[in-house]
Protein backbone atom coordinates (compact mmCIF):
# COMPACT_ATOMS: atom_id res chain seq x y z
CA UNK A 1 0.00 0.00 0.00
CA UNK A 2 1.11 3.22 -1.07
CA UNK A 3 1.97 6.27 2.11
CA UNK A 4 -1.34 8.56 1.17
CA UNK A 5 -0.64 10.51 4.64
CA UNK A 6 -0.06 13.72 2.70
CA UNK A 7 -3.60 13.78 1.51
CA UNK A 8 -6.77 12.41 2.66
CA UNK A 9 -8.70 11.65 -0.63
CA UNK A 10 -8.59 8.73 -2.20
CA UNK A 11 -8.03 9.94 -6.12
CA UNK A 12 -4.30 11.12 -6.70
CA UNK A 13 -1.39 10.74 -9.11
CA UNK A 14 1.68 9.02 -8.04
CA UNK A 15 4.70 10.31 -9.43
CA UNK A 16 7.28 8.06 -9.88
CA UNK A 17 10.58 9.73 -9.94
CA UNK A 18 12.97 6.24 -10.18
CA UNK A 19 10.76 6.13 -13.58
CA UNK A 20 11.80 9.60 -14.30
CA UNK A 21 15.38 8.43 -13.70
CA UNK A 22 15.39 5.28 -15.65
CA UNK A 23 14.07 7.39 -18.31
CA UNK A 24 16.63 10.08 -18.24
CA UNK A 25 19.13 7.47 -17.94
CA UNK A 26 17.80 5.76 -20.99
CA UNK A 27 18.00 9.11 -23.17
CA UNK A 28 21.89 9.90 -21.60
CA UNK A 29 22.31 6.83 -23.26
CA UNK A 30 21.14 7.35 -27.09
CA UNK A 31 23.00 11.27 -27.08
CA UNK A 32 25.75 10.15 -25.31
CA UNK A 33 27.96 11.78 -22.25
CA UNK A 34 28.77 14.94 -23.76
CA UNK A 35 25.25 16.48 -25.30
CA UNK A 36 23.82 18.45 -22.52
CA UNK A 37 20.13 17.53 -21.84
CA UNK A 38 16.65 20.00 -21.92
CA UNK A 39 13.69 18.91 -19.84
CA UNK A 40 10.40 20.47 -21.11
CA UNK A 41 8.66 20.90 -18.03
CA UNK A 42 6.23 23.32 -19.54
CA UNK A 43 2.45 22.63 -18.38
CA UNK A 44 2.96 21.93 -14.86
CA UNK A 45 5.51 19.30 -16.15
CA UNK A 46 2.96 17.62 -18.55
CA UNK A 47 0.79 17.89 -15.68
CA UNK A 48 3.60 15.89 -13.46
CA UNK A 49 4.31 19.15 -11.11
CA UNK A 50 7.08 21.23 -12.81
CA UNK A 51 8.52 21.96 -9.31
CA UNK A 52 9.13 18.60 -8.18
CA UNK A 53 10.15 17.20 -11.73
CA UNK A 54 12.56 19.64 -12.15
CA UNK A 55 14.43 19.36 -8.73
CA UNK A 56 14.49 15.60 -9.38
CA UNK A 57 15.65 16.07 -12.92
CA UNK A 58 18.35 18.34 -12.06
CA UNK A 59 19.89 15.57 -9.63
CA UNK A 60 19.22 12.71 -12.75
CA UNK A 61 21.95 14.75 -15.35
CA UNK A 62 19.26 17.24 -16.64
CA UNK A 63 21.22 20.66 -17.06
CA UNK A 64 18.56 23.27 -17.94
CA UNK A 65 14.76 23.25 -18.03
CA UNK A 66 12.39 24.62 -20.56
CA UNK A 67 8.89 26.61 -19.86
CA UNK A 68 6.06 27.81 -22.01
CA UNK A 69 5.45 31.29 -20.60
CA UNK A 70 6.79 33.54 -17.62
CA UNK A 71 4.90 32.42 -15.24
CA UNK A 72 6.02 28.97 -15.03
CA UNK A 73 9.49 30.41 -15.36
CA UNK A 74 8.99 32.62 -12.43
CA UNK A 75 7.36 29.54 -10.57
CA UNK A 76 10.76 27.42 -10.53
CA UNK A 77 12.51 30.75 -10.08
CA UNK A 78 10.82 30.70 -6.60
CA UNK A 79 10.99 27.41 -5.82
CA UNK A 80 14.54 28.52 -5.45
CA UNK A 81 15.84 26.50 -9.24
CA UNK A 82 18.74 28.62 -10.52
CA UNK A 83 19.44 26.40 -13.55
CA UNK A 84 18.90 27.95 -16.99
CA UNK A 85 15.46 27.86 -17.79
CA UNK A 86 14.62 28.56 -21.82
CA UNK A 87 11.21 30.61 -22.58
CA UNK A 88 9.56 28.49 -25.59
CA UNK A 89 7.02 30.70 -26.37
CA UNK A 90 7.07 34.57 -27.33
CA UNK A 91 5.59 36.19 -24.86
CA UNK A 92 3.26 40.01 -23.95
CA UNK A 93 5.64 42.71 -24.36
CA UNK A 94 4.33 44.13 -20.82
CA UNK A 95 6.25 40.59 -20.06
CA UNK A 96 9.39 41.95 -21.04
CA UNK A 97 11.10 43.29 -17.89
CA UNK A 98 10.32 40.25 -15.57
CA UNK A 99 11.69 37.80 -18.38
CA UNK A 100 14.99 40.19 -17.69
CA UNK A 101 14.76 39.81 -14.05
CA UNK A 102 14.12 36.09 -13.87
CA UNK A 103 16.91 35.45 -16.13
CA UNK A 104 15.00 33.62 -18.60
CA UNK A 105 16.25 32.33 -21.43
CA UNK A 106 14.24 33.63 -24.61
CA UNK A 107 13.82 32.31 -28.10
CA UNK A 108 13.96 35.45 -29.70
CA UNK A 109 12.99 35.43 -33.68
CA UNK A 110 13.09 39.06 -34.89
CA UNK A 111 14.58 42.14 -34.57
CA UNK A 112 12.13 43.99 -32.60
CA UNK A 113 12.21 41.71 -29.66
CA UNK A 114 15.67 41.76 -29.53
CA UNK A 115 16.36 45.07 -29.31
CA UNK A 116 13.46 45.44 -26.62
CA UNK A 117 15.02 43.26 -24.54
CA UNK A 118 18.68 44.46 -25.10
CA UNK A 119 17.16 48.08 -23.90
CA UNK A 120 15.60 46.67 -20.82
CA UNK A 121 18.70 44.51 -19.76
CA UNK A 122 20.97 47.94 -20.56
CA UNK A 123 18.10 50.23 -18.38
CA UNK A 124 18.46 47.96 -15.53
CA UNK A 125 22.31 47.41 -15.41
CA UNK A 126 21.68 43.88 -15.34
CA UNK A 127 24.27 41.11 -16.58
CA UNK A 128 23.86 40.54 -20.32
CA UNK A 129 21.34 37.73 -20.62
CA UNK A 130 21.90 35.15 -23.11
CA UNK A 131 18.69 34.52 -25.70
CA UNK A 132 18.67 31.32 -28.35
CA UNK A 133 17.93 32.74 -31.37
CA UNK A 134 14.64 30.71 -32.87
CA UNK A 135 14.89 29.79 -36.74
CA UNK A 136 11.85 28.59 -38.65
CA UNK A 137 12.96 25.68 -40.71
CA UNK A 138 9.52 24.33 -41.18
CA UNK A 139 7.16 24.26 -38.17
CA UNK A 140 5.54 27.36 -39.33
CA UNK A 141 4.75 28.64 -35.88
CA UNK A 142 7.48 31.20 -34.29
CA UNK A 143 10.93 31.69 -35.77
CA UNK A 144 13.01 34.09 -38.32
CA UNK A 145 13.30 32.70 -41.54
CA UNK A 146 16.80 31.00 -42.22
CA UNK A 147 18.19 33.72 -43.65
CA UNK A 148 17.35 35.86 -41.60
CA UNK A 149 19.76 34.32 -38.84
CA UNK A 150 22.95 35.25 -39.26
CA UNK A 151 21.23 39.22 -39.43
CA UNK A 152 20.05 38.47 -36.16
CA UNK A 153 23.16 36.73 -34.97
CA UNK A 154 25.57 39.84 -35.46
CA UNK A 155 23.01 42.14 -33.85
CA UNK A 156 22.59 39.95 -30.74
CA UNK A 157 26.70 39.43 -30.78
CA UNK A 158 26.97 43.58 -30.99
CA UNK A 159 24.39 44.52 -28.55
CA UNK A 160 25.38 45.42 -24.97
CA UNK A 161 22.87 43.54 -23.04
CA UNK A 162 22.43 40.02 -24.74
CA UNK A 163 24.95 37.16 -25.65
CA UNK A 164 24.27 34.19 -27.32
CA UNK A 165 23.31 31.02 -25.34
CA UNK A 166 22.05 29.23 -28.87
CA UNK A 167 20.80 28.56 -31.96
CA UNK A 168 17.65 26.39 -32.53
CA UNK A 169 15.01 25.04 -34.76
CA UNK A 170 11.70 22.97 -33.51
CA UNK A 171 10.62 19.64 -35.69
CA UNK A 172 7.16 18.99 -36.43
CA UNK A 173 7.51 15.74 -37.46
CA UNK A 174 10.38 14.38 -35.66
CA UNK A 175 8.53 11.30 -34.29
CA UNK A 176 7.21 10.06 -38.08
CA UNK A 177 8.67 7.14 -39.72
CA UNK A 178 6.81 8.42 -43.17
CA UNK A 179 10.34 8.55 -45.59
CA UNK A 180 9.36 12.36 -46.84
CA UNK A 181 9.13 13.26 -42.83
CA UNK A 182 12.19 11.73 -42.22
CA UNK A 183 13.70 13.70 -45.35
CA UNK A 184 12.19 16.96 -44.59
CA UNK A 185 13.49 16.45 -40.73
CA UNK A 186 17.45 15.46 -42.01
CA UNK A 187 16.73 18.54 -44.03
CA UNK A 188 15.73 20.68 -41.31
CA UNK A 189 19.02 19.93 -39.37
CA UNK A 190 21.15 20.29 -42.41
CA UNK A 191 19.52 23.58 -42.46
CA UNK A 192 20.68 24.14 -39.08
CA UNK A 193 23.99 23.10 -38.92
CA UNK A 194 24.67 25.48 -42.74
CA UNK A 195 23.55 28.29 -40.20
CA UNK A 196 25.53 27.71 -37.77
CA UNK A 197 28.81 27.30 -40.04
CA UNK A 198 27.88 30.98 -40.90
CA UNK A 199 27.69 32.52 -38.12
CA UNK A 200 30.98 30.64 -36.81
CA UNK A 201 32.56 32.28 -40.22
CA UNK A 202 31.53 35.86 -38.77
CA UNK A 203 33.57 34.96 -35.89
CA UNK A 204 30.42 34.29 -33.34
CA UNK A 205 29.81 31.97 -31.20
CA UNK A 206 26.46 30.50 -32.21
CA UNK A 207 26.48 29.07 -28.20
CA UNK A 208 24.73 25.67 -27.91
CA UNK A 209 23.06 24.28 -31.48
CA UNK A 210 19.84 21.97 -30.51
CA UNK A 211 17.01 20.85 -32.23
CA UNK A 212 15.82 17.35 -31.35
CA UNK A 213 12.74 16.91 -29.25
CA UNK A 214 11.42 13.42 -28.30
CA UNK A 215 10.82 12.16 -31.54
CA UNK A 216 14.56 13.65 -32.99
CA UNK A 217 16.05 11.63 -30.19
CA UNK A 218 14.64 8.62 -30.81
CA UNK A 219 15.00 8.77 -34.63
CA UNK A 220 17.22 11.17 -35.67
CA UNK A 221 20.66 10.40 -34.48
CA UNK A 222 22.38 13.54 -36.84
CA UNK A 223 19.74 15.70 -34.76
CA UNK A 224 21.27 15.56 -31.60
CA UNK A 225 23.77 18.32 -31.97
CA UNK A 226 24.84 20.43 -29.18
CA UNK A 227 21.90 19.46 -26.93
CA UNK A 228 18.69 17.88 -26.88
CA UNK A 229 15.09 19.26 -25.64
CA UNK A 230 13.32 16.38 -24.41
CA UNK A 231 9.39 15.68 -23.38
CA UNK A 232 7.24 13.21 -23.71
CA UNK A 233 9.66 10.77 -24.02
CA UNK A 234 10.89 11.72 -20.10
CA UNK A 235 7.83 11.01 -18.64
CA UNK A 236 7.36 7.76 -19.97
CA UNK A 237 5.77 7.41 -23.26
CA UNK A 238 6.89 7.73 -26.92
CA UNK A 239 5.50 10.63 -28.81
CA UNK A 240 3.86 8.58 -31.58
CA UNK A 241 2.18 5.31 -30.77
CA UNK A 242 3.46 3.70 -33.92
CA UNK A 243 6.45 4.06 -33.26
CA UNK A 244 8.74 0.71 -32.65
CA UNK A 245 9.22 0.94 -28.81
CA UNK A 246 13.11 -0.60 -28.72
CA UNK A 247 13.67 2.23 -26.06
CA UNK A 248 12.36 0.86 -22.25
CA UNK A 249 10.66 4.02 -21.43
CA UNK A 250 8.71 3.72 -18.04
CA UNK A 251 5.18 6.20 -17.49
CA UNK A 252 6.16 8.56 -14.04
CA UNK A 253 2.44 8.94 -13.72
CA UNK A 254 -0.03 6.59 -11.98
CA UNK A 255 -3.47 7.81 -11.59
CA UNK A 256 -4.96 5.93 -9.10
CA UNK A 257 -8.19 6.30 -7.20
CA UNK A 258 -10.30 4.21 -4.47
CA UNK A 259 -13.80 1.71 -4.00
CA UNK A 260 -16.06 4.52 -2.59
CA UNK A 261 -19.36 2.46 -3.03
CA UNK A 262 -20.94 -1.04 -4.14
CA UNK A 263 -24.13 -1.86 -5.46
CA UNK A 264 -25.93 -4.93 -7.16
CA UNK A 265 -28.12 -4.03 -10.18
CA UNK A 266 -30.67 -6.26 -12.11
CA UNK A 267 -31.23 -6.85 -15.77
CA UNK A 268 -32.29 -4.20 -17.51
CA UNK A 269 -30.60 -1.42 -15.01
CA UNK A 270 -29.18 1.52 -16.19
CA UNK A 271 -25.98 3.50 -15.40
CA UNK A 272 -24.85 6.80 -15.58
CA UNK A 273 -26.35 9.67 -17.43
CA UNK A 274 -27.99 8.98 -20.63
CA UNK A 275 -29.05 5.94 -19.33
CA UNK A 276 -26.13 4.89 -22.21
CA UNK A 277 -25.53 1.56 -20.35
CA UNK A 278 -27.79 -1.25 -19.69
CA UNK A 279 -27.31 -4.53 -17.17
CA UNK A 280 -27.54 -7.47 -19.47
CA UNK A 281 -27.35 -9.79 -16.17
CA UNK A 282 -26.82 -9.42 -12.67
CA UNK A 283 -23.74 -7.47 -11.60
CA UNK A 284 -22.16 -5.78 -9.12
CA UNK A 285 -21.45 -2.10 -9.94
CA UNK A 286 -18.46 -0.05 -7.92
CA UNK A 287 -18.59 3.68 -8.24
CA UNK A 288 -15.03 5.62 -7.94
CA UNK A 289 -14.24 9.13 -7.16
CA UNK A 290 -12.62 10.34 -10.55
CA UNK A 291 -13.78 12.48 -13.34
CA UNK A 292 -13.96 15.00 -15.76
CA UNK A 293 -13.17 17.18 -13.65
CA UNK A 294 -9.91 15.52 -12.38
CA UNK A 295 -9.05 15.29 -16.11
CA UNK A 296 -10.49 12.03 -16.97
CA UNK A 297 -11.86 12.74 -20.31
CA UNK A 298 -15.39 12.27 -20.77
CA UNK A 299 -14.82 10.70 -24.41
CA UNK A 300 -13.43 7.76 -22.51
CA UNK A 301 -17.08 6.86 -21.88
CA UNK A 302 -17.97 2.94 -22.47
CA UNK A 303 -14.06 2.48 -23.52
CA UNK A 304 -12.07 2.45 -21.06
CA UNK A 305 -10.68 -0.31 -18.09
CA UNK A 306 -9.62 0.04 -14.23
CA UNK A 307 -7.32 -2.11 -12.78
CA UNK A 308 -8.09 -3.49 -9.40
CA UNK A 309 -6.38 -6.19 -7.71
CA UNK A 310 -4.83 -7.05 -10.17
CA UNK A 311 -7.68 -7.72 -12.98
CA UNK A 312 -8.90 -5.40 -15.68
CA UNK A 313 -12.65 -4.17 -15.31
CA UNK A 314 -14.51 -1.90 -17.91
CA UNK A 315 -16.17 1.28 -17.44
CA UNK A 316 -20.53 1.25 -17.06
CA UNK A 317 -21.42 4.16 -18.59
CA UNK A 318 -20.18 7.94 -19.14
CA UNK A 319 -17.74 9.75 -17.32
CA UNK A 320 -19.20 12.13 -14.67
CA UNK A 321 -17.77 15.49 -13.27
CA UNK A 322 -16.76 13.78 -10.12
CA UNK A 323 -17.52 10.07 -10.64
CA UNK A 324 -17.43 7.24 -12.45
CA UNK A 325 -18.71 3.77 -12.36
CA UNK A 326 -17.45 -0.17 -12.91
CA UNK A 327 -18.53 -3.09 -13.90
CA UNK A 328 -16.69 -5.92 -11.43
CA UNK A 329 -19.51 -8.76 -12.84
CA UNK A 330 -19.72 -11.51 -10.87
CA UNK A 331 -16.78 -10.38 -8.43
CA UNK A 332 -17.83 -10.64 -4.85
CA UNK A 333 -14.43 -10.43 -3.58
CA UNK A 334 -13.54 -6.36 -4.48
CA UNK A 335 -14.82 -4.15 -1.05
CA UNK A 336 -15.44 -0.78 -0.39
CA UNK A 337 -11.67 0.94 0.00
CA UNK A 338 -9.89 -1.13 -2.53
CA UNK A 339 -7.25 0.48 -4.83
CA UNK A 340 -8.12 1.68 -8.24
CA UNK A 341 -5.78 1.83 -11.14
CA UNK A 342 -6.97 4.12 -13.68
CA UNK A 343 -3.87 4.30 -15.58
CA UNK A 344 0.21 4.08 -15.13
CA UNK A 345 3.43 1.82 -15.10
CA UNK A 346 1.49 -1.26 -14.43
CA UNK A 347 1.71 -3.38 -17.28
CA UNK A 348 -1.09 -5.00 -16.06
CA UNK A 349 -3.41 -1.91 -16.41
CA UNK A 350 -3.86 0.81 -18.86
CA UNK A 351 -1.48 3.30 -19.29
CA UNK A 352 -2.08 6.90 -20.81
CA UNK A 353 -0.97 5.97 -24.58
CA UNK A 354 -3.30 3.06 -24.77
CA UNK A 355 -6.21 5.18 -22.90
CA UNK A 356 -4.92 7.72 -25.72
CA UNK A 357 -5.64 5.61 -28.43
CA UNK A 358 -9.00 4.52 -27.35
CA UNK A 359 -10.16 8.30 -28.02
CA UNK A 360 -7.71 9.25 -31.06
CA UNK A 361 -5.28 11.76 -28.70
CA UNK A 362 -1.61 11.31 -27.13
CA UNK A 363 -1.08 10.64 -23.88
CA UNK A 364 0.36 13.67 -23.57
CA UNK A 365 -3.28 15.52 -23.52
CA UNK A 366 -4.47 13.00 -20.98
CA UNK A 367 -1.47 13.67 -18.46
CA UNK A 368 -1.56 17.07 -18.80
CA UNK A 369 -5.45 17.49 -18.44
CA UNK A 370 -4.99 15.65 -15.09
CA UNK A 371 -6.72 18.99 -12.91
CA UNK A 372 -4.97 20.64 -9.92
CA UNK A 373 -7.43 19.02 -7.52
CA UNK A 374 -5.60 15.71 -8.13
CA UNK A 375 -2.72 15.79 -5.62
CA UNK A 376 0.44 14.89 -7.18
CA UNK A 377 2.42 12.51 -4.16
CA UNK A 378 6.21 12.13 -5.22
CA UNK A 379 7.13 8.35 -4.50
CA UNK A 380 10.63 6.58 -5.30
Amino acid sequence: MYDYSRSRRATRALIHLENLKHNLEQIREIVGPDREICLAVKADAYGHGAVGISMAALKYGVSRLAVSNLDEGKELRQAGITAPILLLSYPHEEEYEEIVENRLEPLVGDEEYLQRLNLIVRDKGAAPLGIHIKIDTGMGRIGCPPEDAPFLARLADTSEGLTIAGICTHFPVGDSMEEEDIEFTEQQTLTLSSIKKEILSMNIDPGLVHAANSGGILLHKNSHLDMVRLGISAYGYHPDSRMSRTEDLKPVMELKTAVSFIKTVHPGQTVSYGRTWQAEEQCRIASVPVGYADGYFRLLSGKSDFLINGKRYPIAGRVCMDQLMINLGQNRDIKIGDEVTVFGPDPEGPDAAELADLIGTIPYELTCALTKRVPRIYVS
